[in-house]
């Protein structure tokens, strides 16, 4: 049977037990803005695109360079694999893209998996809070101040992933950020402090803080772009991009 949705590699770059970072759309649209964040600032390689027929034909442009929006990033130096979409995943693929992510990372020997997210809170206090996939990463978690979430639900591709890495032993976390806005910039950056300590990958934040402005309207551009071209492209096929 043919695939919904597609990891395709278009450059190798080695890795060795590599952690895997993603980000997608969602509260203060964190997942994004980090992981993207963390790919430019850390000099890492475009290595390849998420690809399905279900998403629009839309291409977002970076650097003055056309990228595809939902994309894949690879460093030898760290280690390092991230990947994530500047739209939200359409519903009736995320299963299939969660499955896609879980055979990459095997064909990757990936060690441990980490997504990005916000969570909602009338009033922020800057805390950080996570879902590990088992007890290893739940001492990992709480080593670092991490306040784990004890009831509650998660959805989207982060939900389905942590929770098929729990039931396959998979070592992962969801770890989210305190917000209250739209897009957060800031939020953001505290979640890549957080995520730096529990993965000894060095990440500087100090840009993402002091043009905290400058990238939430770049980001408040770009899913502006990309609703407007959604419009368009739904007038000739049923795939819904935003909710």
């Amino acid at each position: 049977m043919e695939k919904k949705v597609t990891i395709k590699e278009t450059k190798s770059v080695e890795t060795t037990n590599p952690i895997l970072i993603q980000g997608f759309p969602g509260m203060g649209m964190i997942g994004t803005i980090s992981s993207a964040y963390l790919a430019e600032k850390l000099g890492m390689e475009l290595v390849g695109e998420i690809e399905s027929d279900y998403f629009p034909p839309i291409s977002a442009i970076h650097d003055y360079k056309p990228v595809p929006p939902a994309r894949v990033y690879a460093s030898k130096e760290h280690d390092l694999i991230v990947l994530f979409s500047e739209f939200v995943i359409p519903a009736n693929i995320v299963n299939e893209l969660t499955e896609e992510i879980l055979d990459y990372a095997k064909q990757k020997n990936v060690s441990t998996i980490y997504s990005l997210a916000g969570i909602a809170v009338p009033q922020p206090k800057g805390e950080i809070h996570g879902i590990p996939s088992n007890q290893k990463m739940a001492d990992k978690l709480k080593a670092k101040n991490v306040q784990l979430i004890k009831e509650g639900a998660t959805q989207g591709v982060s939900g389905i992933l942590i929770a098929e890495c729990a039931s396959r032993g998979i070592n992962a976390a969801n770890v989210l950020s305190e917000t209250n806005q739209p897009l957060d910039p800031k939020a953001a950056a505290t979640l890549l402090d957080k995520i730096s300590e529990i993965s000894g990958v060095k990440i500087d934040t100090k840009d993402l803080r002091e043009e905290g402005n400058k990238v939430r309207e770049k980001m408040r551009e770009t899913v502006q772009k990309m609703k407007e071209f959604h419009e368009d492209y739904e007038k000739h096929g049923p795939n819904p991009m935003y909710g």
